[in-house]
C-alpha cells in the first residue's frame, strides 16, 4: 500500500510532440507538460504479486514465460507445445493439452480446501443481497451443467445470454463452458433487433435471459426484446429460452418454447464430473462493432485465454485471495466483465463484489456505500465513471470510509490525467497505486498496464507493455517511432489470450487486423511515446480530425479541456466545415463543487477556448462549446461520438438504441437550437 509520506519524483516533461504523420503538427509543440510521478511504496513493493525480474524472464525465453503462466492452471492432459503459429495469424496456444475452464475456476478450489470462501458477494439495486461462496457456486453451476445438458445443448453448440448484471449470468456462463458449448453474451441494453443479429450470426440454439433487472430505481424489463428477436420464423435456430425470474413482471409466455430457470434447476442433479476439452475448444463468441455497420463476432479459445485473464488479473491487481474483496464494475456483458468479473478473478480464487444497478440509485454515493459495506480493496472502473463522480465533487465519497481500498484500476478508454489525480486523492487517498489498462475485446487480456509495487506511475499513461507482451508505436511504414512522437499502436508478436478469428468470416479477421502493416496486429488505437518511451493512448484513429490540415486527437483536446479545474467531462467531435475542412465542436460538463458563482455560458466557453490553446496550441481552439448537463453514453459507459458528430452537423440522429438515456440527445438538441456558445 503507498504510504501517506510518498512523494511525487522530480518533474519531468511529458507527451512532448514533434512533427509526425499522424498526431502531430507544427501547432501542437506540447499536450500536455505533465509532471506528476508517482513511485510505489517500499512496503508495497515487498508483498507485490509482481517483482522487477518478471520482465526479465518474459523477455529472455516468452515461450518459455507463457508455459510457465499456463502451469498454474490444472489440465486434464498437460500440453507439450507451447505456441503453433504456422498459420500466421491464426494462432494455436497449448493446442495438445486438454482442460476445463469451469474446473480451473471453481471446483479446483473446492479440493484445494478453499471451499468456504466467499467467491461472489452480490448486490441488488433494491438492496437484495446474495452470498455464494466457492462450493455454493460449484453446486450451481454443476446443477445449471446438468439443466442445459437436459436441453440438448452439447460441446460447440452456440447459447446466447440476455441478462441483468446477476449471479445467474456468470453461472450461465461457466456453465456452457463446462460443457464446451460456446457462450454469446449480448448486453442486456441492446435492442431487440440488435439481439436477433447476433442470435442469427452465430445459430444459437438456446437463450437464458430474465424477465427484467433493476436499474435506475425501477424494474426493466429483457424477456420482452427477447420475444421480438425471435418472432416469426426470425430465429429458427432456438429451440428453447431459459428465463431467470428476477423482477416479477408480467412477460408474454411460449408454450414448448420458454422455460422457467427454477423449474430447470428444480429438476436438475448437482452432480457433475467435469472433463477436458483441447485448449483450442472455443469458450466465447463476443460481437463488436464493425465499420462495416455488421457486429464482428470475435471469438476467444480457452486454455490461451484463460490463461492470460488470469496471469494479468492476479499481477495487474496484485491479488491476495485469502485476503482481499476485489470489484470490477463491469457488466459481464462486455469484455471486461468475461476477463474479470466471470473468468480471471474465479480462475484465482478470488472473492468480488458484482453489483446489479447504476452508481447513483438509489443515491449517488452508492458505490462508495458498497466499497465501505463489503471491505472492498480493488477497484476497477472506468474513466467515464469516475469522471461522472468528479462532476458531483468530493463531498459525496467523503461521507464514506473508502480506508479499504488499497489499488484503483481504469479501463475502456484513457484516462486524462486530472480524472487519474481525482482518483488518486478523493477515491485512494493518496496510498493506492493506480493501474490504468490498455486492451481490447480482441486482445482477451490487458495487454498494457503498470504493475504496481514495480511501475513508477504517471498520470494518464498506460505505460509498458505487461511482461510477456510485445506493443510498439509506429509510423506508417510500420517502424517503431523515436521517443517523443506518435503514431500507430501495433502488437508485434502472438499472445496467449489474443483472438482466434471473426466467427465464420476468416477473411475479415485477416483484412481488419493484419492487412495495415505486415506480421503486426493492428486494431486502429493511436498512441504516444514520452520521453521514457512510455505509451499515452489517444483513442482510435478514425477519431482523429483534420483541422486546416493538422491531425489533431479528439483525446488530446478533451484532456485539455477536462484538465480546467470547471470541467468534469468533455467529449470532442470533428464537424464539416468549408473554410476548415473541420472543425472542433465540443461538449462540456461541468465540476458541481468548482463554479461558485456560475458564469454564463459564453464566459464559461470563452475561458475555455483560451485554455485550450494555451495547453495544446490555437489550431486546437473548439469552434463550439456545449454546457450540457449529461454526454449520449451506453449503459457501460461509453461516449456515442458518433450521435454528437449527427447534432454538430445538424442531421438526423443515428441509431440510440444502446443508449442508457435516451432523453440526453434531446436535450443536447435543444440546447444547440437555442443558441451555442461560440
Amino acid at each position: 500500500m503507498l504510504e501517506k509520506s510518498e512523494q511525487a519524483r522530480s518533474p519531468m516533461p511529458r507527451r512532448q510532440s514533434k512533427v509526425t504523420q499522424m498526431f502531430e503538427s507544427d501547432a501542437i509543440e506540447n499536450l500536455s507538460q505533465e509532471t506528476r510521478s508517482f513511485a510505489p511504496s517500499q512496503s508495497f513493493s515487498l508483498d507485490a504479486n509482481a517483482q522487477p525480474e518478471l520482465y526479465g524472464r518474459a523477455k529472455a525465453d516468452p515461450l518459455a514465460f507463457w508455459a510457465d503462466q499456463a502451469k498454474q492452471l490444472h489440465w486434464f492432459e498437460p500440453f507439450t507445445t507451447t505456441l503453433d503459429w504456422s498459420n500466421a495469424p491464426f494462432a494455436r496456444w497449448f493446442a495438445d493439452g486438454k482442460l476445463n475452464v469451469a474446473y480451473n475456476c471453481l471446483d479446483r478450489h473446492v479440493q484445494a480446501g478453499n471451499g468456504s470462501r466467499v467467491a461472489l458477494y452480490f448486490e441488488g439495486e433494491p438492496g437484495d443481497e446474495q452470498v455464494y461462496t466457492y462450493e455454493a457456486l460449484t453446486v450451481a453451476v454443476k446443477k445449471t451443467t446438468n439443466a442445459l445438458l437436459a436441453l440438448g445443448v452439447g460441446q460447440g453448440d452456440r447459447v446466447a445470454l440476455y441478462m441483468p448484471q446477476i449471479p445467474e449470468a456468470i453461472i450461465s456462463m461457466l456453465a456452457v463452458a463446462r460443457i464446451g458449448a460456446i457462450h454469446s453474451v449480448v448486453f442486456g441494453g441492446f435492442s431487440a433487433d440488435a439481439l436477433a443479429s447476433r442470435i442469427q450470426d452465430a445459430h444459437a440454439k438456446l437463450v437464458i435471459t430474465a424477465d427484467g433487472g433493476y436499474r435506475k430505481g425501477k424494474a426493466t424489463p429483457l424477456k420482452p426484446a427477447v420475444d421480438e428477436a425471435l418472432k416469426g420464423d426470425n430465429c429458427p435456430s432456438v429451440e428453447k429460452v431459459l428465463v431467470v425470474q428476477r423482477t416479477g413482471g408480467d412477460i408474454d409466455w411460449t408454450e414448448n418454447r420458454d422455460l422457467w430457470w427454477h423449474d430447470a434447476m428444480s429438476a436438475a442433479s448437482d452432480e457433475h464430473e467435469a472433463r477436458g476439452f483441447d485448449a483450442e475448444n472455443p469458450l466465447f463468441i463476443l460481437y463488436t462493432s464493425g465499420t462495416t455497420g455488421k457486429p464482428k463476432g470475435i471469438l476467444h479459445t480457452s486454455g490461451g485465454y484463460l490463461t492470460q485473464a488470469a496471469y494479468t488479473h492476479r499481477n495487474v491487481f496484485d491479488l491476495k485471495p485469502e485476503s482481499d474483496v476485489y470489484w470490477c464494475t463491469a457488466d459481464v456483458g462486455w469484455i471486461t466483465g468475461h476477463s474479470y468479473v466471470a473468468y480471471g478473478p474465479l480462475a484465482n480464487g478470488a472473492t468480488q463484489v458484482i453489483y446489479e444497478g447504476t452508481p447513483d440509485a438509489p443515491h449517488p454515493g452508492r458505490w462508495w456505500e458498497i466499497i465501505q459495506k463489503y471491505g472492498v480493496t480493488q477497484l476497477y472502473t472506468a474513466p467515464t465513471a469516475i469522471r461522472s463522480f468528479m462532476k458531483l465533487g468530493r463531498a459525496i465519497p467523503d461521507q464514506f470510509d473508502l480506508s479499504s481500498l488499497r489499488l484503483l484500476g481504469s479501463v475502456g478508454e484513457p484516462i486524462n490525467p486530472e480524472a487519474w489525480m481525482w482518483y488518486r486523492e478523493v477515491i485512494g487517498g493518496n496510498r493506492c497505486p493506480i493501474v490504468d489498462t490498455w486492451w481490447q475485446t480482441e486482445t482477451g487480456a490487458i495487454m498494457i498496464s503498470p504493475l504496481p509495487g514495480v511501475t513508477h506511475t504517471k498520470p494518464g499513461s498506460a505505460q509498458v507493455p505487461m511482461p510477456g507482451v510485445s506493443a510498439e508505436v509506429v509510423d506508417d511504414n510500420g517502424q517503431p517511432v523515436p521517443n517523443n512522437h506518435g503514431g500507430y499502436l501495433t502488437i508485434t508478436t502472438p499472445w496467449p489470450s489474443m483472438l482466434r478469428g471473426i466467427w465464420g468470416d476468416p477473411e475479415r479477421f485477416v483484412d481488419t487486423y493484419w492487412s495495415r502493416f505486415e506480421g503486426q496486429y493492428f486494431a486502429g488505437d493511436g498512441a504516444k511515446k514520452d520521453a521514457d518511451g512510455d505509451i499515452w493512448l489517444l483513442g482510435r484513429v478514425d477519431d482523429v480530425m483534420n483541422v486546416s490540415g493538422h491531425r489533431l486527437s479528439t483525446t488530446e483536446i478533451e484532456s485539455a479541456l477536462v484538465s480546467h479545474h470547471w470541467v468534469a467531462e468533455a467529449a470532442v467531435v470533428g464537424a464539416k466545415d468549408e473554410i476548415t475542412g473541420q472543425a472542433v465542436v465540443a461538449f462540456v460538463i461541468l465540476r458541481q463543487d468548482e463554479l461558485g458563482d456560475a458564469p454564463e455560458d459564453a464566459e464559461i466557453s470563452q475561458a475555455l477556448r483560451a485554455h485550450v490553446a494555451k495547453e495544446i496550441g490555437p489550431i486546437a481552439k473548439p469552434q463550439q462549446i456545449l454546457v450540457v448537463s449529461d454526454l449520449p453514453k451506453t449503459r457501460s459507459g461509453k461516449i456515442m461520438r458518433r450521435l454528437l458528430r449527427d447534432v454538430a452537423e445538424d442531421r438526423p440522429i443515428g441509431d440510440a438504441t444502446t443508449l442508457a438515456d435516451s432523453s440526453v440527445m434531446g436535450a443536447i438538441g435543444a440546447k444547440l437550437a437555442g443558441g451555442a456558445t461560440d
